[in-house]
């Protein structure tokens, strides 16, 4: 798998790999710069107050939330109750 393959982008899942998040999952919601995106996961981590991680940090997952990112297209912000739908979705289709 190339570093290319999964970039960081609105609405990707990912997998926390490091803090006291660790093995959580949450959905990137704002890109800071190359190095640090902006996740939350809407429940403990909601819209609001955002976690800033480094990418290195986190395992980006094949799963892009299409809702996600036509909400934050369209109004700049996106539902808690999306961003636990988006990881739901995800999780159910691993079987974890």
């Amino acid at each position: 798998m190339s570093a290319l393959e999964h970039v960081p982008e609105i609405g990707r899942i990912v997998k926390v790999l490091r803090g006291k998040d660790e093995g959580t999952y949450a959905v990137v919601i704002g890109i800071v710069d190359e190095r640090f995106v902006l996740i939350a996961d809407g429940d403990k981590r909601r819209f609001d107050q955002p976690k800033k991680k480094n990418v290195l940090h986190l395992l980006m997952q094949p799963a892009v939330s299409h809702e996600v990112q036509t909400s934050m297209r369209e109004t700049g912000r996106v539902t808690n109750a999306k961003l636990r739908y988006a990881i739901q979705k995800v999780l159910q289709g691993k079987g974890e």
